[in-house]
């Protein structure tokens, strides 16, 4: 078997990534021990307080200390930027933004339905997350020590987000059955924490606390686990980091491989320890010999300023071919009318073997002049390509207005090659400037995303088309990092067909309550007009005598944009191409939130190859409200490069496969289908049909501490304020988000099914059953064989040594599609129940060529319960050390009493 996944592992499809313009691009880098570059953003909707910014350098001051304590004396924070909001006040200690943002930032803060710190991680294990949160009550609260100290919990999230481990304890399984002990446990890690379990009963105002009762298996609903304040135990930081005794990670020795949490579940009962020191950073650092950090940790105070942005556009002779310069202009037409934000300085410049200067840098403060600028943009072209001369023209014009080109932005336009594009990389750097690169059609300079990958800019694609949607769409991604959504504009629709003669195009767009101010439609043709009419929910009809060119040259667009807020529901377009012969229709439209203070529903999407077995690539989609996640969406992402037919795929949220986590918002798959190098375009495109929101808890929270035992005494901390767990109907709504990936491949795609992430146990009617969803013959994609199921009552064993466990006659199983569940029924009287009390399962699935999936999750069942498993009130190692001291004490007095009493009766007896 080796030697075969050995051969596959040769021709598997080997992929490198330029990530999606979305992904989280972290700017930490590893400096000697020290980590350098932390960005730390603060929300432009935070009212200003000075004490944010310094009760934030205190927690992460703090911080470094302990981290460098419970990493053996390894890692430290050596410099931290801080991003204050352009609506706060200036002072002379801001420095001014390069090409940090808001948007890529590691840390957030921001307001937050709870105060609870998480970190935002939808990979895998040993996978870095997408940024860390607190909200400004959680940095201005003294009173929360439900969190304990600000430092710690710093640390605990930093573990998350850097090195990708997950937490040690569970909120849905704060208890389960131990083989080791042969009792009920508290979800810990290490065993060995000592407390009791509590439940605490009110009625109205007043609460009374008992110990927890057995319900089923386990303990009832709402039972906790509270902790002794003095414990004798060194770990865990991903455990209770509030704990004054912890100093350290779970290792090897200390782990608990039993405990139902995420650590076990994702990393695969590896220890938190054993994952940081399989990462980049343990390898490139050593131990340092002192006993604190090397240095203080320096901060600086960064401010956001006005949205500076040049528009560098090639018009070399090769953009006058398949219409690229009339699709140029139609697309940069529409980014200035109704895609960068109000209050944006612009500037023009187009290059060919020189550049020119068509506009100024000029602020957009009203519509005039957004017109003003369309009438420079380039209608004609000729020439060589010279991309260098284009962006030193670009940065001359922001610096002669804006006095530096610090924090501002190069949208960087090509469909050609330049062999001395790396000429002005050094200039670029000293700049400040951050470039977001648009490669239009086959031709474009393959090494064009080093531009965006260097300043942290975004990398976009379009094809070659009969219209210019697909620029459009790449143009419409150009919005700002600064944080402030109230005023960025919304891919509502983007659509495109090949219409056949009197055939027509409709289309439905809703509308939804999130957004329509601005609402704008646009109908493009690439032949001649066609009929049309656009309807909205109210029944009202504009004609076509409503909407007005968009080029009046070529005439080939036609617009319209509702004025004040649109009608929520659903708009109707229909088009009838009344041409005599096919031609290309598309439809494109786009809203801006219809207020301030209601987050518009968004898609966030990246790609990422995920550090498992074959390295498969994933794609990822977050669909929220704010806060909120939008769950029951239909999420369709569609790859396409020139000349090769798009690849569709279904992004599912079902907690199977490449999808961590059910129904929290991020519809995941793994891409198994592509075939030849090159740049690929991609579309997610997300519809909701009486879709609905809901409040969830992230998965990466910081533990709300339930209170401690200290002498015996239980003290209780104020209860995690209640989330309402309804769920809101959002209604219809639709989203589109672009991006691009460079995909280089060696040999050909061939894959196993995708490991079984969610295998579950449990007893009915002495019946064991197991249920799980299936995984796909090529990971999620496609159907299994056949699947193989193995039993043991040593967990680990089931782990390592898979193959030599007990087998489970599964051969009635018959595999189903991806995505769907399975279940399969096992007699539980086939299993010796006197001294066994738990077995537990995994399983691995088989594809038509004989390719296994990893081993499964494991999943235990319980099949006898010891009399004294519900006998103790701690969940220590029989009980509380302090108790059975105690216990034995008094039993020893008791047993001197009676033994000296009775030995006074007898000696009465023989004196008379």
């Amino acid at each position: 078997q080796g030697q075969v996944m050995g051969v596959i592992g040769g021709l598997i499809f080997l992929l490198s990534f330029q990530l999606l313009h979305v992904a989280k691009c972290s700017m930490v880098w590893l400096n000697k021990n020290g980590y350098e570059d932390l960005v730390v953003a603060i929300n432009p909707q935070v009212p200003e307080d000075d004490k944010i910014i310094m009760n934030t350098v205190n927690m992460i001051k703090s911080a470094s200390n302990h981290l460098f304590e419970i990493t053996k004396h390894r890692f430290f924070f050596k410099s931290v930027k801080i991003i204050i909001p352009k609506t706060w006040k200036r002072t002379p200690n801001y420095s001014k933004l390069k090409t940090e943002s808001y948007n890529q930032a590691d840390v957030i803060i921001s307001d937050h339905y709870t105060d609870d710190p998480y970190t935002s991680h939808n990979l895998g294990c040993k996978e870095k997350g997408q940024h860390i949160h607190f909200t400004p009550n959680f940095l201005l609260s003294d009173y929360l020590t439900v969190y304990g100290d600000k430092g710690r919990a710093f640390v605990h999230e930093w573990a998350h987000f850097r090195w990708g481990v997950f937490d040690e304890y569970s909120v849905n399984e704060p208890f389960y059955m131990s083989r080791k002990y042969g009792m009920i446990k508290a979800t810990s890690c290490p065993d060995s924490v000592t407390g009791q379990a509590v439940f605490e009963g009110c009625s109205g105002d007043k609460c009374e606390k008992r110990n927890c009762s057995r319900h089923g298996q386990l303990y009832e609903k709402g039972c906790k686990f509270i902790p002794d304040r003095q414990q004798n135990v060194p770990s865990s930081v991903m455990y209770a980091q509030d704990m004054s005794s912890v100093v350290e990670f779970c290792d090897k020795t200390t782990h608990n491989i039993e405990a139902p949490n995420m650590q076990n579940r994702i990393c695969n009962h590896k220890s938190t320890w054993e994952v940081i020191m399989e990462s980049d950073d343990f390898r490139n650092s050593a131990v340092v010999n002192a006993s604190v950090p090397p240095s203080e940790t320096t901060f600086r105070s960064l401010q956001a300023q006005d949205r500076a942005v040049a528009l560098v556009l090639d018009v070399s002779g090769s953009m006058e071919e398949k219409d690229r310069i009339t699709h140029l202009y139609e697309a940069a037409r529409i980014f200035l009318l109704h895609v960068i934000e109000i209050d944006s300085w612009v500037a023009i410049v187009t290059f060919n073997s020189d550049a020119s200067e068509e506009a100024p840098l000029q602020q957009i403060t009203n519509d005039a002049a957004r017109r003003e600028l369309v009438q420079y943009l380039p209608t004609r072209a000729s020439g060589q390509t010279n991309i260098c001369a284009g962006i030193r023209k670009g940065l001359e014009l922001i610096e002669k207005k804006m006095a530096t080109t610090y924090g501002s932005e190069i949208v960087l336009l090509t469909d050609g090659l330049d062999s001395n594009k790396s000429a002005c990389f050094p200039l670029l750097k000293e700049s400040g400037a951050k470039v977001h690169t648009i490669a239009l059609g086959p031709g474009a300079d393959g090494e064009l995303e080093e531009f965006s990958k260097q300043t942290g800019g975004l990398n976009l694609y379009a094809t070659d088309g009969g219209v210019a949607r697909k620029l459009v769409e790449a143009f419409s991604a150009i919005t700002s990092g600064n944080g402030d959504i109230s005023q960025q504009s919304i891919l509502l629709e983007s659509k495109e067909l090949l219409v056949q003669h009197s055939e027509w195009m409709n289309t439905t767009v809703p509308v939804d309550k999130t957004v329509g101010n601005g609402t704008f439609f646009s109908v493009a043709w690439n032949q001649s007009r066609p009929f049309f009419f656009l309807k909205n929910p109210k029944g009202k009809v504009y004609g076509s005598s409503d909407f007005t060119f968009g080029d009046p040259n070529s005439k080939t667009t036609a617009e319209l944009t509702i004025s004040g807020t649109a009608e929520v529901g659903e708009w109707e377009i229909c088009i009838k191409n009344v041409r005599e012969a096919t031609q290309t229709i598309s439809v494109t439209v786009i809203s801006q939130p219809a207020c301030s203070d209601v987050p518009p529903v968004r898609v966030s999407a990246h790609v990422h190859r995920a550090n498992t077995a074959f390295n498969p690539v994933v794609i990822y989609a977050e669909v929220s409200q704010g806060f909120l996640s939008v769950l029951g969406a239909t999420v369709i992402a569609t790859m396409e490069k020139d000349d090769a037919a798009p690849v569709t795929l279904e992004l599912l949220d079902n907690g199977a496969g490449a999808d961590m986590k059910k129904n929290d918002g991020v519809y995941s798959r793994y891409l198994t289908s592509l075939q030849g190098t090159g740049r690929y375009s991609l579309k997610v495109a997300v519809h909701g049909k009486n879709t609905t929101t809901r409040l969830s808890l992230n998965q990466n929270q910081l533990l709300h501490i339930a209170g401690y035992r200290e002498n015996g005494k239980i003290y209780l901390n104020a209860p995690r304020p209640k989330l309402a767990d309804e769920e809101i109907q959002l209604g219809s709504f639709s989203r589109i988000s672009v991006s691009s990936v460079v995909v280089n491949t060696g040999g050909h795609s061939i894959y196993p099914p995708c490991k079984v992430t969610d295998l579950h146990a449990y007893i009915e009617n002495q019946t064991i059953i197991l249920s799980w969803t299936a995984p796909g013959g090529d990971l999620d994609n496609g159907k299994a064989d056949h699947y193989i199921i193995k039993s043991s009552e040593n967990l680990l064993d089931l782990r390592d040594h898979f193959d030599h466990a007990t087998p489970v006659n599964s051969s009635d199983v018959i595999p189903k599609e991806a995505g769907r569940e399975e279940t399969f029924e096992i007699k539980s009287e086939n299993f010796i129940t006197e001294k066994d009390t738990i077995i537990y399962f995994a399983l691995r699935a088989v594809d038509d060529t004989d390719l296994m999936s990893e081993v499964s999750n494991i999943a235990q069942v319980i099949l006898f319960i010891p009399p004294a498993a519900f006998d103790y009130e701690s969940n220590s190692d029989g009980a509380n050390s302090t108790v059975i001291a105690a216990t034995v004490a008094v039993c020893i007095v008791v047993l001197c009493i009676i033994l000296c009493s009775s030995l006074c009766v007898l000696q009465k007896r023989k004196g008379r």
